[in-house]
């Protein structure tokens, strides 16, 4: 059944901007957590010379992009794959040239974002192989907008694990797993697109 997220129409425009100075020219690109399915869908009819591996672990969100994937598909975007960002051991996926992660950080457990880097270590094997990723991010010394703010209240009472992450931890998060930050794209509605690429 074809799940629809709203913010998807929103934002994948902006996000197809970032997606095309940041991609390579050719491979595949891995997303983790496709959720519905709809940016996989644009993406990868955004970027036809590119292969789109949707992946996601929750059994409603692949028939989602399964039933997507019937009615819009395109010859560069392959079946959805399970991939539990937490557990890179159980990655099916084990080589690609690109990976992106929207709106995971924080409505997941931190585990989850450091299982990505891990995971994200192994699988992308060529230097310069970018991980973009996509969502609200807290950065020091900014003072944050008061929507995030009060979003990262409402996430952290409905799971102690959510939240928004700061900025910092997250580049200390990929330089110990090989990567390092080298692109910040602001984005509407106080998003961050944040760029690390393989040393």
């Amino acid at each position: 059944m074809k799940k629809h997220a709203p913010a998807t129409e929103r934002n994948r425009e902006f996000i197809a901007e970032v997606l095309a100075k940041e991609l390579p020219k050719t491979g595949v690109v891995l997303e983790i957590a496709s959720g519905s399915g709809e940016h996989a869908i644009y993406f990868a009819h955004r970027f036809p010379h590119l292969e789109w591996q949707p992946s996601d672990h929750e059994r409603e969100a692949l028939a989602s992009i399964f039933a997507w994937e019937e009615d819009h598909g395109a010859p560069n975007l392959r079946l959805p794959t399970v991939i539990d960002a937490a557990d890179p051991d159980s990655w099916e996926v084990h080589e690609a040239d690109a990976l992106l992660c929207s709106n995971m950080a924080h409505i997941s457990p931190w585990s989850a974002t450091i299982g990505m880097f891990e995971g994200a270590a192994r699988v992308l094997s060529e230097t310069g192989a970018p991980i973009i990723l996509y969502g609200p991010y807290f950065e020091k010394d900014v003072e944050p907008v008061r929507s995030n703010v009060d979003f990262d209240l409402s996430l952290r009472s409905r799971d102690n694990r959510w939240g928004i992450r700061q900025v910092d931890e997250v580049d200390a998060l990929a330089g110990q797993h090989g990567f390092s930050r080298t692109a910040r794209h602001e984005m509407p509605a106080n998003n961050l697109a944040l760029v690390y690429r393989r040393n």
